[in-house]
């Protein structure tokens, strides 16, 4: 049985993740601002330092894997901002870094990220936005988006999912992760029931913007299902995914994006292996 890092686990989908594990017999440490193992507050350097350090110890510096699912909503207040970029972003990244060499001292570690269908599905974000964030900087993500005034809060969210899902894709092809054992992917869910949304449900005006939004199943998903496709994630049979995002979001993202994906590579990303590649048939013609 191993042992995983589950942030998030107080509530939602990383409650659901933390009970599944646990109730196959793994050992979690769970993370949240609140009644769980390690309690602490990811917007701030200091809260996700000492989610880092509590972790290891707890661990003993052994990690079989991780589950990053603590995130802020969309809320549409301009003051909570920061703390919700800080979170979304840094509150993976950071502990990421921070856990990477335990993860890398089991030989076959699995790690899963959650992302949003919100990375494919909300328009009009900005690229510089999603760059600060991958530069290491929320504040100045936030101010990216004050043309936005009140509605600022789900450019903010879709940016922050986006820039996780890059980090990950970037990172999780080095010899530092997919060389040292380590199985970095995303999970990005759509609608989940979840306290978060039932809360927008209760609320008029929100409700009818989370009705109005295409769902082609026709039904919201359960933490408990994503909680199960994460387990996979975790599990020996992820020992080829690397890299991925997994959209589970019930057709939001293939309503929206039906021939968007997959596309060709483009041709610089592969001139190095096209070298290779004409090199070897030379040679072999020769």
């Amino acid at each position: 049985m191993g042992v995983y890092a589950v942030t998030g686990a107080a509530s939602g989908m990383g409650r659901a993740v933390a009970e599944k594990l646990t109730a196959e017999g793994h050992r979690v440490i769970g993370v949240d601002i609140q009644e769980t193992d390690i309690v602490a507050d990811l917007s701030t350097a200091a809260g996700r330092r000492q989610a880092i350090d509590s972790v290891l110890e707890a661990a003993d510096g052994r990690l079989d894997g991780a589950v990053l699912a603590a995130g802020l909503g969309p809320v549409r207040d301009r003051a909570r901002l920061p703390v919700i970029a800080a979170v979304n972003y840094l509150g993976v990244v950071d502990l990421l870094e921070g856990w990477r060499p335990a993860l890398a001292a089991t030989g076959a570690a699995r790690v899963v990220a959650f992302g949003s269908n919100s990375s494919t599905t909300v328009p009009m974000v900005q690229n510089r936005t999603v760059k600060a964030f991958l530069a290491g900087d929320p504040a100045r993500a936030v101010r990216t988006v004050r043309i936005f005034g009140a509605q600022a809060a789900p450019f903010v969210y879709a940016a922050s999912k986006i820039a996780v899902s890059r980090w990950v894709r970037r990172h999780a092809v080095r010899p530092e992760w997919a060389g040292a054992g380590i199985r970095l992917n995303v999970i990005a869910p759509g609608a989940i029931l979840t306290p978060l949304l039932e809360r927008q449900l209760a609320t008029p005006a929100e409700a009818k913007a989370v009705e109005a939004f295409p769902v082609p199943t026709g039904n919201f998903g359960k933490p408990e299902h994503i909680a199960d496709w994460v387990y996979m994630m975790l599990s020996p049979s992820a020992e080829f995914l690397c890299g991925s995002v997994l959209f589970v979001d019930g057709g939001t993202d293939a309503h929206f994006r039906p021939n968007d994906w997959p596309r060709a590579v483009p041709l610089r990303g592969v001139v190095g292996y096209l070298r290779k590649f004409l090199g070897f048939t030379a040679a072999r013609r020769g």
